[in-house]
């Protein structure tokens, strides 16, 4: 017989004088497209970070030239690898002279010249160094080539069908092309790894400090100097691409991305991206439909050193919707599945539908609130004798 539990849930500041918009993620599947919120943009999109959900779309999948956005793939495919072991941020890099031949944007590295993988990783975060980034390719798959195919096969990866890569910096070529749907694609698939954004938040600082060739870092994104809830994520730039930004930013429990592609200016640029931001925030909010904390069963273990233990989810769940939209009834359905101990915390022992006013809206996987060792024998003897004892059991 299936166990029904009740657990019931009880504007962005731009560089000139805009107004700051409320915010509190399930997401309504309405995409408001009535009002341009990007007149000067090729192509737009605003979506929610967890759910992957659009809240606002502009020709999102005409292909266009991404200029350094193209950048988000090469961090995501670097951050990969030092996440796998295979490299470490106090890693020193000896620099190629493909590298430091590089042009466009650059931190100015020199053939032969050291530099660890943390400051290079800066350096493309936070002033978009072509070389640096050519200088990580490099240390990553052996060569450009090889790096661009690892590029290219994460876009196989992630299911994306409108983007070519040819390079990892994002300088015009003809065939190298994506759409602002792929670009926050890729985009959403990076801030999974929080650590890019301890760069990409980055407003200055400096590499080679206190040296001769001491050089200063400036973001390229300028919001993040100026807007305090932005900390993300990538520009672009090239004549062919126009301006580009890939942006993010997080209120409360709510992160949006927004990508706007083939801008006139910085300015149109910012004030754009500014736009969309303050739509998402002012028109949407995460909801929280259960907490990762949350206790939604007790299993019986006789083998353990702990006669039961506590179920809970795996991870919070949220549900994006419109502001005016109130949340429903809450409750939840646990399947559990045969458990043998030794668990850890975090193993899977069944899954739970989430369900809004007798809907399911989720499904989520339940572990066990804490470690279970199991027990040894003179444990099970202590347990049984104290059980007669105390009459729990009789012989």
């Amino acid at each position: 017989m299936k166990k029904i539990r009740k657990f019931f849930i009880i504007g962005i500041v731009f560089l000139f004088p805009f107004s700051v918009l409320a915010s509190d993620t399930y997401v309504s599947k309405e995409v408001n497209n009535s009002v341009d919120l990007a007149p000067h943009a090729k192509s737009a999109i605003l979506l929610e970070a967890t759910t992957g959900e659009i809240l606002y779309e502009k020709n999102s999948h005409e292909k266009l030239a991404p200029a350094s956005m193209t950048k988000m793939m090469s961090m995501l495919l670097i951050l990969e690898h030092i996440e796998s072991g295979a490299m470490k941020w106090n890693d020193v890099i000896t620099v190629s002279e493909n590298a430091s031949s590089m042009g466009g944007s650059q931190i100015l590295l020199e053939t032969g010249e050291q530099m660890t993988v943390e400051d290079l990783f800066k350096g493309v975060a936070v002033a978009s160094g072509n070389d640096a980034v050519v200088a990580l390719a490099e240390a990553v798959a052996g060569n450009v080539e090889s790096f661009v195919e690892m590029m290219n096969q994460k876009v196989k990866e992630l299911g994306l069908k409108d983007t070519v890569f040819k390079n990892p910096h994002g300088l015009d070529d003809a065939n190298h092309y994506s759409t602002a749907y792929d670009m926050a694609m890729i985009g959403k698939e990076l801030v999974k790894h929080e650590k890019v954004l301890e760069f990409t938040s980055i407003y200055e600082d400096y590499l080679r400090k206190g040296t001769e060739r001491e050089f200063w870092l400036v973001n390229t994104n300028r919001l993040v100097k100026f807007n305090p809830i932005v900390d993300g994520l990538k520009t672009g730039f090239t004549s062919g691409a126009g301006y580009c930004l890939t942006a993010t930013a997080k209120k409360e429990n709510m992160r949006l991305l927004t990508t706007v592609m083939g801008e006139e200016s910085i300015t149109t640029r910012t004030s754009e991206v500014t736009a969309l931001l303050d739509y998402g925030y002012a028109n949407y909010k995460m909801d929280k439909l259960i907490s990762k904390d949350t206790i939604v069963d007790t299993i019986s273990l006789d083998k353990a050193k702990q006669e039961t233990a506590s179920v809970v989810p795996s991870k919070d769940m949220t549900k994006l919707s419109k502001k005016t939209k109130k949340l429903g009834e809450v409750t939840y359905d646990v399947k559990l599945k045969e458990v043998k101990v030794p668990l850890k915390k975090g193993d899977v022992i069944g899954n739970m539908d989430i369900l809004e006013d007798g809907k399911v809206v989720g499904n989520i996987d339940v572990t066990v609130s804490e470690n279970v060792d199991k027990i040894d024998f003179l444990g099970l003897f202590y347990r049984y004798f104290k059980d007669i004892t105390t009459g729990n059991i009789s012989i």
